[in-house]
């Protein structure tokens, strides 16, 4: 269904571009009207027929990928949900994706978050992803939840030094000293892999100058894209690597569907978007080069 829709997609919209090109060069005007009709057509047309583009991954993604794959099984890995709804679109794959990677190759993973809104986000991908396709992983053995703590910066202040002065128990209650995920863990420091997702603030960038710098713990953020190019000059040293939006994301699950046939028919959002989003693209690209070539053939033409 998808190379259909790639060919019918193609040929419906480079048809009427072809028609609008023919058009304009006669002289006329294009209403911004039908510009916006040719991109609605394509997003329509590529949600409808579920076009997906191959994903070449960026070594910058990479990187993060290479990284959970190289940690022995066992290791520990905190992934923290710094976002709210807004952001869930663009970021809520990248979460799911780590969640994903980190226990079909055995890592003990950490959630929290310190965004209020992140709670209920973390939650879903709990029901979602680990009860649903990981029915085998044991809470407080395999992945335990801590929650929301207030304090933002002050939240990563404290774990740097002590997890059991803020957090003295995980969202459920339970105290971190009967919790086996916390027996040879007491700091962030003890960490082996911080993967922190979000967009504002606090958020990557706090994790990045309070817990990887201090600790000395890798940090592989997952990013709006909005904030990725704040981000970018944190690479390579301390951070490892990142995913900057939607993009990054579809990389990471194109990987991911690569390596572990087992995730070929699991959900993968940020595919899905990449379709629509690269035809939209390819359309305006179109209408630049269309209004290109009609400017400098009337310019011709007023010369002559």
């Amino acid at each position: 269904m998808t190379n259909i829709g790639v060919i019918i997609s193609m040929v419906f919209i480079f048809g009427g571009l072809l028609a609008i090109m023919i058009y304009s060069l006669r002289g006329k005007d294009i209403d911004r009207r039908i510009i916006f009709l040719f991109v609605f057509i394509s997003v329509a047309t590529s949600v409808i027929f579920n076009v997906e583009f191959k994903e070449y991954p960026t070594v910058i993604v990479k990187k993060v990928f290479d990284k959970i794959e190289s940690l022995p099984p066992g290791s520990k890995v905190l992934i923290s949900f710094d976002f709210d709804p807004a952001m869930k679109p663009e970021v809520f794959p990248m979460a799911n994706a780590f969640v994903r990677h980190c226990l079909v190759k055995g890592h003990k993973i950490y959630l929290m978050t310190i965004w209020a809104t992140g709670q209920a986000l973390m939650n879903e991908t709990v029901e979602t992803v680990i009860k649903e396709e990981f029915p085998d992983a044991v809470y407080g053995e395999d992945y335990v939840t801590l929650g929301f703590k207030a304090g933002g910066v002050g939240v990563l202040n404290v774990i740097i030094t002590d997890f059991r002065k803020m957090y003295p128990t995980d969202e459920h209650g339970t105290s971190l000293d009967s919790i086996p995920l916390f027996a040879e863990v007491k700091s962030a420091k003890d960490l082996d892999l911080v993967l922190p997702i979000g967009g504002g603030q606090p958020g990557p960038k706090e994790w990045i100058l309070f817990i990887g710098d201090p600790g000395d713990v890798p940090i592989a953020p997952g990013l709006a894209a909005v904030v990725a190019p704040l981000i970018y000059p944190y690479y390579p040293k301390q951070a490892i690597g990142l995913l900057g939006g939607v993009k990054g994301a579809a990389e990471y699950e194109s990987l991911l569907r690569q390596v572990y046939p087992q995730f070929q028919d699991v959900p993968a959002p940020a595919l899905r978007m990449m379709g629509p989003q690269t035809m939209a693209h390819i359309v305006i690209m179109a209408f630049i080069v269309i209004g290109n070539i009609t400017y400098f053939r009337s310019r011709r033409r007023g010369a002559e």
